[in-house]
């Protein structure tokens, strides 16, 4: 483990932005058992979700200083924040707030995907080219899409109506914890503090609609079906079960990646950096098959 930089300190700083998330969380779990001095900055003052030990910093974007407040005498800092509108502004000026503190490392949960305009693959594109101008260590985690994603299918597959315009594409779902390792292995890593990486993240093959539907099936003894639709609509029934625009078309755009199978990339990246192959679509399933009962 690396050592920190800062004087008079005794243990390394690590700072996690996006703590109660799904990546963040399972990285703070996997790093309490490190001796570390771990700092979870939230927006939040209510946030409770961090386990024992872990200090908390409030962050106000609207008021800059208390980024570099929460950011002071930390040597890494791991940077996720969920998809908005502000999310490249937000990120930008963390990262602006880290550099000016002296933080030595970022490692940043980007997506993976092709140039494109759709969001937040174009948010995380700008994000990452500000911090390529920078001189800093980092990281970039590029995931594919994450499975947790089929959480949201559990009551339309429970009601026998999923469906979406994926088509007959595929996509390499990777699993949160997986992730969170490699952003562990990255965060610890004292061989190359200074360098500048990217790492494409994936599970361990492509899947289609279809056959997570068979998988579902087995697990439920019963046979699910996934319903194909056109984008337009694909949108109504999004904004008809109550979604926002906004989330409707972040939605929509996942199905076009799928669609297009621009997600079906499989690479060897979360084995090589954390020692073990990434956990299955049908594994993921397994454990969740709850969540898809009547």
């Amino acid at each position: 483990m690396f050592k920190s930089s800062r004087p008079n300190n005794s243990r390394p700083r690590i700072a996690v932005a996006g703590a109660t998330g799904r990546v963040g969380s399972a990285l703070l779990t996997s790093l309490v058992s490190v001796p570390l001095d771990l700092v979870a900055l939230t927006r939040n003052p209510n946030a409770q979700r961090v386990p024992s030990g872990v200090s908390l910093a409030m962050v106000d974007f609207d008021v800059p200083s208390s980024l570099g407040d929460a950011l002071r005498g930390a040597d890494r800092l791991f940077l996720a924040h969920g998809t908005s509108p502000r999310q490249v502004a937000n990120e930008i000026a963390l990262i602006d707030a880290a550099v000016a503190e002296g933080v030595g490392q970022i490692v940043k949960l980007s997506a993976m995907g092709p140039p494109s305009r759709l969001h937040p693959m174009d948010w995380h594109m700008q994000i990452e080219a500000h911090l390529a101008t920078l001189d800093i260590g980092y990281t970039v985690l590029r995931p594919s899409a994450f499975v947790d994603i089929l959480a949201r299918a559990g009551a339309q597959i429970a009601e026998d109506a999923w469906g979406g315009a994926a088509g007959d594409g595929v996509v390499n779902l990777i699993d949160t914890r997986d992730v969170a390792d490699a952003a562990r292995v990255a965060l610890l890593d004292d061989a190359h503090p200074t360098a500048q990486r990217a790492y494409h993240l994936t599970g361990s093959r492509a899947v289609s609609m279809a056959e997570i539907a068979e998988e579902v099936s087995k697990l439920l003894g019963r046979t699910v079906t996934y319903q194909q639709r056109s984008a337009a609509e694909q949108r109504e029934k999004l904004l008809a079960s109550g979604l926002n625009e906004f989330v409707a078309d972040l939605l929509l755009g996942l199905d076009r990646l799928f669609h297009e199978s621009a997600l079906a990339e499989t690479t060897s990246t979360v084995e090589t950096l954390t020692g073990h192959a990434p956990r299955s679509v049908a594994g993921w399933l397994s454990e969740n098959i709850s969540k898809f009962r009547k």
